[in-house]
């Protein structure tokens, strides 16, 4: 059993708030590519949540710098912020990438990247909240390591079959760009899973 004394529950608060953000910004940009339409207005959506999720760390670090007693590691509640910022991070240059190439028609596989990204962010979202609850986290931290292998192999399937059919240099380009962005943040979201894990040993 996880334990974590003294507590401070606004840190945990603060991780839930980004969690919000993380689980929101994949779910948009699973939207955004099984169906671009409006994608303009709908990547401003995705950077507005990106611009929740920056507040959510800001504050972490302040709460940080201005307390005496933390419920586990200064290190690992700064490694844990920042590594579920990325995740958002990667989320928002996938979208924006869509608005700055002017990609009208994302592939099937651009979106199955992008629901792995969805169960990914709700299995990181599930683990954080049980460190308050000194829950069972580590089988969220092993189904999100188990889905970035599977993101790795979707990517690495359709970079394949991009230069195996894709004619146009240019959209090849756009396309591998895009897929490399998504399976960075499937990248970011295992990461996360490894700091929550390494606090998990720590506090055991």
């Amino acid at each position: 059993m996880i334990r974590f004394l003294p507590r401070e529950t606004k840190f945990f608060d603060l991780f839930a708030e980004l969690s919000t953000a993380m689980n929101e910004g994949a779910r948009l940009l699973r939207g955004i590519l099984e169906d671009p339409r409006d994608v303009e207005a709908r990547v401003e959506e995705m950077q507005a949540i990106e611009h929740r999720g920056d507040k959510a760390i800001h504050a972490i670090m302040t709460k940080l710098n201005q307390s005496f007693i933390t419920p586990f590691d200064r290190e690992d509640i700064y490694h844990l912020a920042s590594s579920l910022d990325d995740v958002l991070d990667f989320m928002n240059t996938a979208a924006t990438r869509l608005v700055m190439y002017k990609i009208d028609q994302p592939t099937a596989a651009a979106a199955e990247l992008a629901g792995i990204l969805v169960l990914q962010s709700e299995e990181l979202a599930r683990g954080v909240s049980l460190l308050e609850k000194n829950g069972k986290v580590m089988q969220h931290c092993d189904e999100v390591n188990r889905l970035e292998d599977e993101a790795d192999h979707v990517s690495r399937k359709a970079i394949g079959a991009l230069f195996e059919h894709e004619k146009d240099p240019i959209q090849l380009i756009k396309m591998k760009e895009l897929y490399e962005v998504l399976e960075t943040a499937t990248d970011k979201a295992e990461d996360a899973a490894n700091v929550l894990e390494a606090i998990v040993l720590k506090s055991a």
